[in-house]
């Protein structure tokens, strides 16, 4: 039953993610707020949840996991009910930055409370990872299938509305069968945080989130968007380099430093930047080219998540134990590459069924294969102090990954269609337009099998071979590793 209600709370976290972008239009038209406010109710979510994810690893370390996890459902729940209600764009702005802020807390402590919670038995452990990897994978496309429905049948409201109802259920089942064994086993880590890295990392996270997101509406060239890009590169830097000096780190570099732990947090990075593309631009392409309804085209990715499903359990608790992670998760790209290359495909007149499940399903089952084992492997062998700011270091992979995600086919897609109009100007408008969105999406899907094909090559050369060890006594994380560790 704690994995239920763990699983059910990423759930809720994920899934906000896509279904917020089903309601905005929606929102938009209801509160008469312009483009450039629509933008900041994404933008305001990532800044508080992207910047503020590795210091509320910290402290669910400190002060409790369980403790976090009931504070992050409880504010998560009283912000998505404040935005359901919300007049204005002003007060559905606040309620997005603390949905962030909230989520901040919740995400990291819902992952290392599985993390110490199937720690001693490897084949329970990847079971139980296969699950939440399901989740964390699938939640974006019920996100889209829940937030089409909801939009078109209730209002856009419900799709903030329906967390206080999950959010409900979960802190039932967390304060009835979820237990923190590091607590049980003496307290709360008392550790002190370390605070001026918390300042660091917390400034120059926001700094690389705002420019990347801030890139996709004003431009790379922006000095919006290369100045906070900058700066928070800069801080971001500066905070490793404390961390490798300070002797209570926020981050212990060794949780990062470890070759297989950093290669899982690598490859949830990689998987964050290509899954964006799938997910926005399938999603254009059905609505927009073919005419599906939001409905539809959520209901269109349900079978990615039926797959996924299969993926990550396959992944998680029958290859992982077995052969480790080198061959499975560069297998796992390497399916998503195929997906891909068979999207760039698509035309106008193509058959769902032939032309896109058979991509949906690859997909799936590729992402499945990777979110399984990925989140399993970069939270293994961590100390259970750490075991908070390992998590949210995932959640801040899966989070940065996806702004650059944004970024870089935000980018690459308005490009294609400026060459396209540029190569075909005698065309009609009208068809000029659906032909430009269509070739836009063919280059977005090839820069995606691309980047999947590096991860794939990357991630083969970085992680051991042979089986981890998945459970049993963990290695201490609180000393600073030599470089040699990375060899």
């Amino acid at each position: 039953m704690a994995l239920l209600v763990l699983s059910l709370a990423q759930l809720m976290d994920v899934l906000d993610g896509t279904i917020i972008n089903i309601a905005l239009p929606s929102a938009q038209s209801d509160l008469g707020f312009d483009l450039e406010n629509r933008e900041w109710l994404v933008t305001g979510y990532a800044l508080a949840y992207g910047s503020l994810l590795l210091f509320g690893g910290r402290l669910a370390d400190r002060f409790g996991r369980r403790r976090f996890l009931t504070i992050g459902l409880v504010g998560f729940a009283v912000s998505s009910a404040v935005g359901g209600a919300a007049p204005t764009f002003e007060v559905l702005l606040g309620a997005r930055i603390a949905q962030g802020l909230f989520a901040a807390a919740l995400a990291p402590a819902a992952l290392s409370l599985v993390s110490v919670t199937f720690a001693d038995d490897a084949t329970e452990r990847g079971r139980a990872f296969a699950v939440f990897g399901a989740v964390s994978g699938m939640g974006g496309a019920i996100g889209l299938t829940l937030g089409g429905v909801l939009t078109d049948q209730l209002s856009w409201r419900w799709c903030l509305y329906i967390n206080v109802a999950i959010a409900a259920v979960a802190l039932l089942g967390a304060l009835a069968f979820v237990r923190d064994p590091g607590a049980a086993r003496g307290g709360a880590s008392t550790r002190s945080v370390d605070l001026p890295g918390a300042v660091l990392v917390v400034a120059g996270l926001a700094g690389v989130v705002f420019g990347l997101g801030n890139s996709a509406v004003e431009g790379r060239g922006a000095p919006s968007t290369w100045v906070p890009l900058a700066v928070g590169a800069l801080l971001v830097v500066g905070f490793v380099l404390r961390e490798a000096r300070t002797a209570h780190p926020l981050l212990p570099l060794s949780v990062v430093w470890d070759r297989n732990r950093g290669a899982g947090f690598l490859s949830i990075a990689i998987s964050g930047v290509g899954s964006f593309a799938v997910f926005l631009y399938l999603s254009y392409y059905l609505q927009q080219t073919l005419g599906w309804s939001a409905t539809e085209a959520g209901l269109g990715f349900l079978p990615f998540a039926a797959v996924l499903v299969l993926g990550a359990g396959v992944s998680g608790s029958v290859l992982l134990p077995r052969v480790g992670p080198r061959p499975v998760i560069p297998a796992g790209c390497l399916f998503a590459v195929a997906a891909l290359v068979l999207l760039t495909g698509i035309d106008q007149d193509s058959s769902y069924l032939t032309g896109v499940l058979p991509a949906v399903l690859l997909f799936g089952f590729g992402t499945g294969l990777v979110f399984g084992s990925a989140q399993n492997v970069a939270t293994s062998g961590v100390d259970d102090d750490d075991a908070g700011v390992a998590s949210a270091m995932v959640n801040t992979m899966q989070q940065v990954g996806g702004a650059i995600g944004l970024a870089t086919f935000t980018y690459i897609s308005a490009s294609a269609v400026d060459r396209y109009l540029a190569d075909d100007a005698g065309a009609p408008a009208e068809q000029a337009q659906a032909l430009a969105a269509l070739s836009s999406y063919h280059t977005v899907f090839w820069v995606a099998a691309g980047v999947f094909l590096v991860g794939a090559a990357v991630t083969a050369a970085l992680f051991r071979p042979g089986p981890v060890v998945l459970a049993g006594p963990p290695v201490p994380s609180h000393q600073t590793p030599r470089p040699t560790s990375v060899a």
